[in-house]
């Protein structure tokens, strides 16, 4: 089963969460620090990170950072649980990388199908390498790289999951309920501004390339390769 590393500094909820994750088959280890957290990461690297935001040395926010700058941490999904729940932080958790955002107070059991969605999106996300491409746009599946006229552009997790669905669906529409079902999981009562967000980010990321990304007013997106 994964492996689990849950960085939480209220220990009565870190144990809670610790039982029931061993209780339902994973291997977890725990850390009530930031740096605590990053030092038990890079000696067992995780396949999952649970993270709270609010953490007494290093900022949650900070320690997802340097994870998802880490080559050998990077691809690990991390799904923060905060007290903050105003929709702004959940887009901010989510544009910083993480795969998924859980509010305090929880219910466990809601926590452990969001944590198991997203391992299960992890594997697929895994399948057969591929390089997807559509004009000067090149996505590697297996590098997890994109590049426009051969130059590397840097994605969040998200704006690379959005692109990959983009490109996978060619030419045919996607309606911003498909795209925050599938490329968000179960983050789909988000206001559908969200996706709005995602694209005009990803199309300044991409530059003039990424004009081959059309609105279809009042119904979502589509890639229409030149």
């Amino acid at each position: 089963m994964a492996r689990i590393l849950i960085i939480e500094d209220e220990q009565d909820l870190a144990g809670l969460v610790d039982y029931n994750l061993r209780a339902a088959g994973f291997e977890t280890d725990t850390a009530n620090t930031g740096a605590g957290g990053l030092a038990r990461a890079r000696a067992h690297p995780p396949d999952l990170v649970l993270l709270d935001l609010m953490l007494p040395d290093v900022a949650g926010g900070e320690v997802l950072r340097m994870l998802k700058s880490d080559p050998e941490l990077k691809k690990a999904a991390v799904v923060i649980v905060s007290a903050k729940g105003q929709e702004a932080d959940r887009i901010q958790g989510l544009e910083l990388g993480a795969d998924d955002y859980v509010v305090k107070p929880f219910s466990v059991r809601e926590l452990l199908l969001r944590v198991k969605a997203v391992l299960r999106r992890a594997d697929a996300e895994e399948g057969p390498a591929a390089v997807l491409a559509a004009g000067d746009i090149s996505l590697d599946t297996s590098r997890h790289q994109v590049r426009v006229k051969g130059e590397e552009i840097i994605l969040t997790a998200l704006e690379f999951r959005l692109l990959r669905t983009l490109l996978e669906r060619s030419d045919r529409v996607q309606t911003r309920e498909v795209l925050l079902s599938d490329v968000w999981g179960i983050q789909a009562e988000i206001h559908t501004r969200t996706v709005d967000t995602h694209i005009k980010r990803l199309r300044e990321k991409l530059g003039p390339a990424g004009d081959i990304i059309e609105t279809v007013r009042g119904v979502g997106y589509k890639l229409s390769p030149p």
